[in-house]
């Protein structure tokens, strides 16, 4: 029986991997400590895409620079999608990361694999071989498979040298008889050693995991407090108690949670990772929990936004909309932009008012009545707000896809036409829109940018502020006015996203006046819609 840690891998999403020497070091000895058979430090890439850690490329020179105990084996982990995508092929990237393994500290290359990349990917293990490292095959998503799929999966890689073959219960919706059932299907075309490694969202990481050992599989591994994305893992302190007597290793408890008291509590105070309701109801249906940690990391979602978005994945496929490729509505709109409906059309040399959700709006909801039926202007209210009467609002706008799956039954009842990027939303939401009104003003996403063009703009974020912003700016607007922008506190971080953006704005040749006329804590001009009317 094999135990792996890879509390410094996959608990690298929060901190970017970016662990400090004394935490790297201070957690080895605890591995020590504890018998680990190998610690998976982190992941080896080419990608040097903005500032990430060390643990995050792993390079042996990295790794020579720590004092690690010399009882340890050490493990790296790579990602399949860097694989067979490397333009020169899979061989060359690894000639790229890996040097003979009698020349690195690394004994151990795992491999995180989509089923879809499986097949492709496999041959890295030949050439990882012949290089001398023991090698592992960590195959996602496998719970969502059919038996028959994973039969199929077996007798792929039984045509191949491996030391490993780990599934992941990536959306944490397995239970010890589905475990029972994996590894059964396994076993009937793989004779090697497998390995699970669980998700928590259930509370069932631990169970899975015993289950599995008592199924036949030899590899389990975990993290420190569970340390991972979303829900996290199933928890090294409490695997290690549960399998001593299997494992027959010595296990020094002390200094673990002495490390874990020391380092890790404090950061799961900050970054917040562990099981929750949301996270539970994610793993009952089968929802990738990427799309609860998005919601739950952004403050403007409430209980029932997260909520209603459950509700709706739970009869949709909820991997057309992934986020586990998503992560962020920031990533969401970096492709090229679509559209089809020009706001000039109904906007053309008109005041502009845009409602926000602030208590401001509705607090002077009825001078706000007034202003609108004096002054004609074209109102735009975010979302599905209702700071004024619903016949005095000329459209809508929404661009955030998760706050459009949660927001799609509340926008379907509302009677004004709904400005979105209508050509680049999943297709779930469309559908979840049904028959409503949809004017297609589409956007990109590029930081610190505002551009505006007939049918698209490119936004410095996916704000649902910032493009209104545009829709008014594209359809030529006189002048534009805020309502219910009241801002938050000093400190938020919230008000400093918004000054940005709104500085942003401003600061564009060709943006237009601006004014918020209920009150507000942003670094905008201020006036007074009761001096309006």
């Amino acid at each position: 029986m094999k135990f792996l840690d890879c509390t410094l891998r996959d608990g690298g999403y929060y901190n970017a991997w970016d662990f400090s020497i004394e935490l790297i070091e201070d957690y080895l000895q605890a591995m020590q400590a504890i018998s680990a058979d190998y610690v998976e430090l982190g992941f080896r890439s080419l990608k040097i895409d903005g500032f990430k850690g060390g643990c995050a490329y792993t390079t042996d020179s990295f790794i020579k620079s720590l004092n690690v105990p010399a009882e340890l084996k050490l493990g790296v982990m790579i990602n399949a999608s860097e694989l067979v995508q490397y333009e020169q092929g899979v061989t060359a990237l690894l000639e790229r990361l890996f040097r003979a393994a009698s020349a690195s500290p690394v004994t151990l290359v795992r491999i995180a694999c989509h089923v879809h990349e499986f097949e492709k990917a496999l041959p890295a293990c030949l050439w990882l071989k012949e290089q001398g490292y023991e090698v592992g095959f960590n195959l996602m998503q496998v719970a969502d498979r059919s038996l028959q799929e994973i039969r199929d999966l077996a007798v792929l890689a039984a045509r191949y040298p491996l030391d490993v073959l780990y599934f992941a219960d990536s959306m944490g919706s397995m239970n010890p008889q589905k475990t029972q059932a994996v590894v059964d299907a396994f076993r009937t075309a793989w004779t090697g050693d497998l390995g699970i490694h669980t998700h928590d969202n259930m509370g069932l990481a631990l169970a899975n995991s015993v289950a599995a050992v008592q199924s036949g599989v030899a590899w389990v591994d975990g993290t420190l407090t569970g340390m991972g994305r979303g829900p996290g893992n199933v928890k090294t302190e409490y695997l290690v108690l549960e399998l001593e007597s299997s494992r027959k290793a010595n296990c020094n408890i002390t200094t673990l949670l002495k490390v874990i008291r020391k380092h890790f509590k404090p950061l799961q105070a900050h970054y917040g990772w562990g099981s929750n309701p949301y996270y539970y109801l994610a793993g009952k249906y089968s929802i990738h929990p990427s799309y609860i940690q998005e919601m739950l990391a952004d403050s403007r979602y409430s209980d029932e936004d997260i909520l209603a978005v459950i509700e709706h994945l739970k009869i949709e496929n909820s991997k057309q909309f992934n986020l586990q490729t998503l992560n962020t509505a920031r990533h969401f709109y970096n492709t090229e932009p679509k559209g089809s409906w020009q706001p000039q059309s109904l906007i053309q040399q008109r005041d502009v008012l845009i409602l926000g959700t602030g208590q401001g709006a509705k607090a002077h909801g009825l001078a706000l009545e007034n202003f609108i039926q004096q002054k004609k202007p074209f109102v735009i209210a975010l979302n599905t707000q209702k700071a004024v009467d619903d016949k005095l609002i000329d459209i809508r706008a929404a661009c955030h896809p998760v706050r459009l799956l949660a927001d799609c039954e509340e926008h379907a009842r509302l009677p004004h036409p709904l400005a979105t990027p209508v050509s680049m939303l999943p297709e779930d939401v469309i559908t979840a829109l049904g028959d409503k009104p949809l004017l297609d003003f589409g956007l990109t996403v590029r930081t610190d940018t505002f551009e505006f063009h007939e049918h698209y703009a490119i936004l410095p974020n996916s704000l649902v502020i910032a493009y209104a912003l545009a829709i008014a700016t594209s359809g030529k607007a006189r002048c534009i006015y805020l309502a219910g922008f009241d801002g938050y506190g000093e400190d938020d971080p919230r008000n400093h996203e918004m000054n940005r953006l709104f500085k942003c704005y401003m600061d564009q040749p060709k943006s237009i006046a601006i004014a918020s006329i209920t009150p507000t804590r942003y670094q905008i001009p201020e006036s007074s819609v009761y001096a309006l009317i």
